[in-house]
C-alpha cells in the first residue's frame, strides 16, 4: 500500500486556505482567538481614523494594513492546518479501506488464513503479520517480533 504525503504547499489546500482566511474575518468566527479578535478590532477602528484623524493618511493607512494583514495571515495559517489536518484523514480513512488483512479462521493458531478487508475484522480476530506488513487494525501482539507499518 502506497501513501501520498500532504504537500506544505498543495495548491489546492492553500486555494482553500485562502479563502477561509478571508471567510473567517467575520468577528464571530474571531472571538475564538481572542488575541487575533482585539487585532481585527484595532484594524476597523484604525481604518475608522483614515478620515478623521490628524495623522498623515499613509502613516494612518499602513498601519490599519498591518494589522489586518496580521489577522489575515494567522486565519490562512489556521486554515492550512485545518485543510492538511483534513487531507491526512481523508488519507486514513481510504487506507483503511484498502488495507487487507491475514484472518486466523476458527481464531485457532493452527487454522488456515483467509485474506479479509480490514473492516471486516471483529474483536476477538487473529490476525497474521509478517515484516514489512501493515497492521490492519489496533490489537494486542501475541506472538513474535518483526518490523512492521503501524500505521
Amino acid at each position: 500500500m502506497s501513501t501520498k504525503a500532504v504537500s506544505l504547499f498543495d495548491r489546492a489546500i492553500l486555494r482553500q486556505a485562502t479563502l477561509d482566511s478571508f471567510k473567517k474575518l467575520n468577528p464571530r468566527a474571531q472571538l475564538k482567538h481572542p488575541v487575533m479578535f482585539v487585532t481585527l478590532i484595532g484594524a476597523a477602528l484604525t481604518f475608522q481614523q483614515l478620515f478623521t484623524s490628524t495623522e498623515p493618511f499613509s502613516y494612518v493607512l499602513q498601519v490599519a494594513l498591518w494589522l489586518l494583514f496580521t489577522v489575515l495571515f494567522a486565519n490562512f495559517a489556521e486554515a492550512v492546518a485545518e485543510g492538511r489536518g483534513k487531507a491526512q484523514a481523508d488519507t486514513l480513512k481510504r487506507a483503511r479501506t484498502q488495507t487487507f488483512a491475514r484472518r486466523l479462521r476458527d481464531g485457532l493458531a493452527s487454522a488456515a488464513e483467509e485474506k479479509v478487508s480490514a473492516t471486516d475484522l471483529h474483536r476477538g480476530d487473529l490476525v497474521v503479520c509478517e515484516t514489512n506488513d501493515v497492521i490492519p487494525d489496533d490489537g494486542d501482539v501475541i506472538e513474535g517480533i518483526a518490523s512492521v507499518d503501524e500505521s
